[in-house]
């Protein structure tokens, strides 16, 4: 994995379509790196976990990890210091600000024996060394952002230059949910009964580097060639006490992820006559693949 720059021109095409985007620009309006140069992305933010939404990026890696950007350290935690009765998933991490309100959290790192020395820390300046802190079952690092003024998640991939990604994500399987609960795969059956549905995609995506499972950045959903649904993972939101994440709006996170290893991508209505449902699904780089079904609706 490549260090590399926000190529220019990346900003003016995330802003035409993410409006939320914009509240981060002023901080991210420079470049920022990945905190490893040679790292393995094994999960990523949006991923469905076994039905729970993920947050940050994990890498598989040996070595340094630095900071995406010059922050401020002010919060690190050590997992072997035997005075914390809890011991946190996160493991040994530490918290730097990076100004604006932006909080980058660089986890599961490997255990030190003495506190850091710098209190501020340019991009050059080791954070710490890959580990297996924390859950982890592997030698890694988790890594990810907190806007702590507007309590939400933001991706890493949206405002990093993503990562080299040639491949569209794949989908595996799409299944329509009717109010009753009836499943119904539009592969399989063309005649469908007027009405609304919940629309559960199964889909992933891949980089060239690695086969791992990640998730894709959207999924859109069209009934004759009207958007109805688009699911995003480019934001989390913390509102009182729950995850909730966009889908034509704030969506709770468990609703969206409670399909593993699939997304509730959103809710389609059919009339009668003849229907076109479009399933695309998009990655960080702008691959996509799509499924169409055409269905008469009784």
């Amino acid at each position: 994995m490549a260090v590399k720059k926000i190529p220019a021109g990346l900003f003016s095409r995330i802003g035409s379509k993410i409006p939320l985007v914009s509240a981060v620009l002023g901080f991210f309006a420079f470049a920022l790196d990945w905190p490893s140069a040679d790292g393995i992305l094994v999960s990523n933010f949006g991923l469905n976990d076994r039905g729970t939404a993920v947050q940050e990026n994990t890498f598989r890696a040996s070595g340094p990890v630095y900071p995406s950007d010059v922050g401020e350290l002010i919060f690190y935690q050590d997992s072997s210091n035997t005075a914390s009765r809890f011991p946190s998933p996160l493991g040994s991490w530490s918290a730097l600000d990076h100004g604006d309100n932006i909080i980058g959290i660089y986890s599961r790192l490997e255990d030190r024996k003495s506190g850091p020395v710098m209190t501020i820390m340019e991009k050059e300046a080791m954070i710490g060394r890959s580990g297996k802190s924390g859950w982890a079952g592997e030698e890694g690092f988790s890594f990810a952002f907190f806007d702590r003024k507007e309590r939400r998640w933001i991706n890493p991939s949206i405002v990093i230059s993503p990562l080299e990604d040639d491949r569209p994500p794949v989908i595996r399987q799409v299944e329509l949910r009717s109010a009753s609960g009836t499943s119904i795969n539009p592969s399989q059956t063309r005649n469908i009964a007027q009405g609304a549905y919940a629309v559960y995609v199964d889909a992933y995506d891949t980089i060239s580097s690695s086969g791992e499972i990640l998730a894709p950045n959207r999924i859109i959903c069209t009934v004759n060639g009207s958007d109805a649904e688009e699911l995003k993972f480019e934001f989390m939101i913390a509102k009182n006490g729950r995850r909730m994440v966009y889908r034509n709006g704030l969506v709770p996170a468990e609703q969206v992820y409670r399909s593993y290893p699939g997304y509730e991508a959103g809710n389609v209505r059919f009339s009668r006559g003849q229907a076109t449902l479009v399933v695309e699904v998009r990655d960080i780089a702008e691959n996509s693949r799509s499924v169409t079904y055409r269905l008469t609706v009784e």
